[in-house]
């Protein structure tokens, strides 16, 4: 992995606030001329330090506008399980992360669907149906004061 030293964590403080911030601007900011940066930045892509850029897309114009954090627990705790249930979760255009973790249950989803029936929808019929599945929480987001995801 690439060093991490105070310039670089300047740069990827900057890049994960704008990712399409150009390479001048962003030179200019972490005070390095603009071909030392781009040096900089494409190393850290190279390395994985970077892993890539996205665009910040309002949830409701890919059908969201209601959003729940769901805890879930399963029944076992075997590969074929776990395997099994990230199967669903990939496969449902509803969950928008899925993590595995630790603690009383076996993974945290976030979920963005249009509404509370859409939502009734997927817990009945998605998470509802799938056998290794014996818990299920939902958190429901009122509202987001700080969110830094990208």
């Amino acid at each position: 992995m690439t060093e991490i030293d105070a310039i670089n964590a300047r740069i990827l403080r900057e890049l994960a606030r704008d990712g399409r911030l150009a390479n001048q601007e962003l030179a200019q900011r972490v005070g390095l001329s603009p071909s030392a940066c781009l040096r900089r930045v494409q190393e850290m892509e190279r390395r994985g330090v970077i892993r890539g850029y996205r665009a910040v897309v309002a949830p409701e114009a890919q059908g969201g506008g209601f959003t729940a954090y769901v805890t879930v627990g399963l029944s076992e705790h075997t590969q074929k399980a776990q395997r099994a249930f990230e199967q669903a979760m990939k496969a449902s255009p509803h969950v928008r992360e899925c993590h595995n973790v630790t603690g009383a249950i076996e993974y945290l989803l976030r979920v963005e669907v249009p509404d509370i029936a859409a939502y009734k929808h997927f817990h009945a019929e998605t998470l509802g149906t799938l056998p290794q599945v014996t818990s299920i929480t939902s958190y429901v987001v009122m509202d987001s004061p700080k969110d830094e995801r990208a």
